[in-house]
């Protein structure tokens, strides 16, 4: 299915008002962690109220900025994303995760790339891993997005992931954990 990047940002979700309603509880609190594509045509006042923090993971730079705190953490598109074991994937997660050590990460959050589903949907699936979501929450939230998504590549980059402590040794796993708990987690269950 060709997704039509025109409309808007193609895949956008508010990532934890459609984890509840996976889960049928309140694990996460809604409109501060958001994913979607590319924003040329998107964030309109009903989509956002106003991005505190945006990242960018395709290899292009936003054309706007929405008055957030921009972070471009790009990758090559020669490379697999779902590989979360070669090197130079390793190397640009833990770039993105790096941000995360900073507790005054303007919220809400939103994350892209060109489509919302295979970069974002690795970086989401890492932050929902590192707050305790269940992973076949996980899972169906990834596997919300339209366009070409596979469960199997999906699994296999999580299971690459393996624990966080090891993959992430050069960062400070405990922070970016408590960040993303005080940011998006509800505390209600």
């Amino acid at each position: 299915m060709s997704l039509d990047y025109t409309s808007g940002s193609v895949n956008f979700r508010d990532v934890g008002e459609f984890v509840n309603l996976i889960a049928g509880k309140e694990l996460m609190l809604k409109k501060q962690l958001y994913r979607g594509g590319k924003t040329d045509f998107c964030l309109t006042s009903s989509d956002i109220e106003t991005p505190g923090t945006i990242i960018n993971l395709r290899h292009s730079q936003d054309s706007k900025d929405f008055g957030a705190m921009m972070i471009h953490c790009p990758v090559s598109n020669d490379i697999e994303k779902y590989s979360t074991t070669v090197p130079e994937v390793k190397i640009w997660i833990n770039s993105v995760f790096r941000n995360f050590e900073n507790h005054k990460l303007p919220m809400p959050l939103f994350i892209h790339c060109l489509s919302g589903k295979d970069r974002t949907g690795i970086v989401i699936g890492i932050i929902l891993t590192l707050l305790n979501i269940p992973r076949e929450i996980i899972l169906k939230e990834y596997l919300l997005s339209e366009g070409d998504v596979r469960r199997d590549l999906f699994n296999n980059a999580m299971n690459g992931i393996g624990n966080p402590t090891i993959y992430f040794r050069k960062l400070d796993v405990l922070k970016i954990s408590d960040n993303l708990t005080g940011w998006f987690f509800n505390g209600r269950q």
